[in-house]
């Protein structure tokens, strides 16, 4: 089969076409056709292995391969149709159209991709094509995931920061759809993205701090990793609730002292992508991609994620 390979660490053009062994499903795995997959700053960090949260370097090297990766294939969310399953599945069947995670698996830059069956996959959206699809786990599953915790009421002042980001721009919706009043904060090329998902107000990084407008909010959802803990956390309402989804260690530790903090990582499970495919379907959320690059540009791709001007999910087509 056809892969988007990398054997050493560096810049996008380490990324390579081609040919490697097409897997084979186990007793209790699925053996799916990728038609997409989505291009993301985790696959761009872990293909330069810079990050922009440093703690979680070391111990994602000593995991992924010290010298060179152990994993050749990156890729962790896509949509596809399953080929065969294994003699003890029962969830799936040839022919099933769907989309999902592979976690650290990797490997969805591939025509085919081996997954178990209890993997975070489940049939893909009845509403979108294998592109949108592909656009949605990372983002979709993340700001679900934190947007559960903060308990959102309807009426309830919503700040995102890094809202035109694949998470930042479904916690844009999510949060509208529980009946929050978001405001959103990006750079202002993202205004008219994310005013059209559902945020009633922007603010622009480049020109404001918001942190020193004045106003108040009772959930603040922040994504991006260098902003101000203690200015964000000032500005929450009695009772408000400030989750961190790209934290430093010093906010880690910080957290602990503050109970009106969470930072946590999603746990990108099978019963959390089929309420994500509920929403989908009810039209409470839409895929958003920037641009569709073939394999053969993968390198491109990445550079277009990293230039972090998109404007939407950077999708790669697979074949």
């Amino acid at each position: 089969m056809k892969a988007v390979t990398y054997t050493r660490y560096g810049g996008p053009d380490v990324l390579q076409l081609a040919d490697v062994s097409t897997p084979a499903p186990g007793d209790r795995e699925v053996l799916i056709r990728v038609r997409a997959a989505e291009a993301t700053k985790s696959d761009c960090e872990l293909r330069s292995f810079r990050s922009s949260v440093k703690w979680t370097w070391l111990p994602l090297r000593v995991a992924l391969g010290v010298l060179r990766p152990r994993r050749r294939i990156l890729g962790m969310y896509f949509a596809g149709e399953v080929v065969s399953v294994g003699g003890r599945v029962t969830s799936f069947a040839p022919g099933d159209e769907v989309y999902g995670c592979t976690g650290l698996r990797l490997g969805a830059y591939g025509e085919y991709l081996v997954l178990p069956e209890r993997a975070a996959i489940g049939p893909k959206p009845r509403t979108m094509n294998f592109t949108e699809a592909a656009a949605v786990p990372l983002g979709g599953l993340n700001a679900l995931h934190f947007l559960r915790r903060a308990g959102i009421e309807p009426g309830e002042q919503v700040l995102i920061n890094g809202a035109g980001g694949s998470i930042g721009a479904h916690a844009v919706q999510i949060a509208r759809s529980m009946g929050g009043q978001v405001t959103a904060v990006d750079h202002r090329i993202k205004e008219d993205l994310v005013r059209r998902l559902g945020a009633g107000d922007f603010v622009d990084y480049t020109t404001d701090d918001v942190t020193a407008l004045g106003r108040s909010f009772d959930v603040i959802f922040d994504m991006v990793a260098g902003s101000s803990y203690r200015g964000l956390i000032g500005m929450l309402r009695p009772g408000g609730r400030y989750l961190h989804g790209n934290p430093r260690l010093s906010v880690l530790l910080r957290s602990v002292l503050h109970k009106t903090v969470t930072v946590a990582f999603a746990s990108e499970t099978r019963q959390d992508l089929a309420a994500l495919t509920r929403m989908i379907d009810a039209g409470e959320i839409q895929s958003i991609v920037d641009r569709v690059y073939p394999m053969a540009e993968a390198a491109d791709a990445h550079r277009r994620v990293e230039t972090e001007q998109r404007l939407g999910a950077v999708v790669i087509a697979i074949n």
